[in-house]
């Protein structure tokens, strides 16, 4: 099962250690130096929650994903001037700390079903 507070956060820290340049987005939330600075960072891990949150919303307007994100997307690509492609790097963290977690259970099935729906909230983001 999916925990959005606790994968939230351990998917946006591997974003920010794996991709440093991530950071930039993020400078209001203080001390991103090294990985325990992230890791024990209440902001990234508040972040973390809403974007799995927003993406657990996501799914009960799984008919209209786009419309759904529009205001979202708006904001990341208008205001925050998020490069699109992070999207996709954070996309790919989660698949990956959500496989470690579940393990066994995250079968071939789970992983491409995770990545198509995943590759449809990227899309939707991206385009703001």
């Amino acid at each position: 099962k999916v925990n959005i507070e606790q994968d939230g956060h351990d998917a946006l820290t591997r974003l920010l250690v794996v991709f440093p340049w991530t950071q930039r987005y993020f400078s209001s939330f203080g001390n991103l130096s090294n990985v325990t600075a992230i890791s024990g960072n209440a902001k990234v891990q508040g972040h973390g929650k809403k974007v799995l949150s927003a993406i657990g919303d996501t799914i009960s307007h799984i008919d209209d994903v786009k419309h759904f994100l529009a205001p979202l997307s708006k904001k990341h690509a208008q205001e925050l001037h998020v490069d699109p492609e992070n999207f996709k790097r954070f996309a790919d963290v989660l698949v990956i700390v959500l496989a470690a977690k579940l393990g066994s259970a995250f079968t071939p099935q789970v992983q491409a079903a995770w990545e198509k729906f995943s590759s449809g909230l990227v899309a939707a983001l991206s385009h703001g």
